[in-house]
């Protein structure tokens, strides 16, 4: 925890620093993981995740893998998370169909056309093609 508490940035410092059930001797890892994991926590909507991943588009200093991550980064935000796996699969599949989506929808640049064209059939495929410069 001594290692966790040297390596806190700005807002969670000051966090850190106010919140003085943190210091006891006492506080557990647990606890302390709990507390940040509370505080910290994403506010947003479902919907606004949802959104932010439908329309999402490529930036112009993004290259398509950066903008590759995002779209998988903010398709995790969408997941739903249940208990049984099957279903677990299902919502997983979902959601990489809609990343694929907002991928190629919000390519820009003279790739574009060009994956979009090729139909790729999932979101490592249409990278790896337009990491190439859309050369097949």
């Amino acid at each position: 925890m001594n290692i966790a508490v040297l390596r806190l940035a700005d807002p969670a410092k000051a966090f850190y620093n106010a919140c003085t059930e943190l210091h006891t001797e006492d506080a557990s890892c647990q606890y302390f993981k709990g507390a940040f994991r509370e505080r910290f926590r994403d506010v947003h909507s479902d919907q606004y995740h949802y959104m932010k991943l439908k329309t999402a588009r490529q930036g112009r200093k993004e290259g398509p893998i950066e903008f590759a991550d995002r779209c998988k980064e903010l398709a995790q935000r969408v997941i739903s998370k249940v208990n049984d796996p099957i279903a677990q699969q299902i919502h997983r599949e979902n959601v990489d169909r809609m990343c694929l989506a907002s991928f190629v929808g919000g390519l820009a640049g003279v790739v574009c056309p060009e994956v979009r064209y090729a139909h790729p059939k999932n979101l490592r495929g249409s990278r790896e093609f337009s990491a190439r410069g859309g050369r097949g």
